[in-house]
């Protein structure tokens, strides 16, 4: 009796990797690619230097959170610190779910939207689009982009309040 042969499906397998860009972890200004080596960003001096996929990585006026794959919030940018009446020392350590949580959470439930930021964590490298709300706050609702930062097991969130 033979045996049938493995084959390779054709697409299994074949990964485009997007390249990382990397930004500070505060002000989200953008790093030169050939800005000497620094662990800490030379415009604002607070933020650590983060990767991120280029789709993914916020614009100079995008607010973004940084969560770790324990769903605790790592870092809050500026800009969404103002956005979200929060300062970054007050909900650092905290659960993200203590800052934001999905818009419709009968639809998606928080289940959902705990799944997608643990796979984001795992760095499954898809970057997926969340509509969110405040915590404790309704009929606020803000576009999101969520997907792998280059920190090991960690999620970047951008959040779009103008859509």
């Amino acid at each position: 009796m033979t045996r049938p042969q493995l084959q390779v499906l054709p697409g299994y397998g074949e990964t485009d990797v997007e390249p990382y860009v990397d930004f500070c972890g505060h002000c989200g200004k953008r790093q030169e690619a050939a800005a000497p080596a620094s662990r800490v960003c030379g415009n604002c001096h607070l933020g650590l230097i983060v990767s991120a996929p280029g789709s993914l990585a916020p614009g100079a006026k995008e607010p973004f959170l940084i969560v770790d794959g324990r769903l605790q919030v790592c870092a809050v940018s500026r800009r969404a610190e103002r956005l979200l009446g929060i300062a970054e020392a007050d909900v650092v350590d905290r659960q993200l779910t203590d800052v934001l949580l999905p818009a419709d959470a009968e639809a998606v439930g928080v289940e959902g939207f705990v799944s997608t930021i643990v796979h984001a964590a795992r760095g499954d490298g898809i970057v997926r689009d969340l509509v969110v709300r405040p915590a404790g706050e309704w009929g606020i609702r803000w576009f999101t982009r969520i997907g792998p930062c280059a920190t090991p097991s960690a999620v970047l969130i951008v959040l779009a309040p103008n859509g």
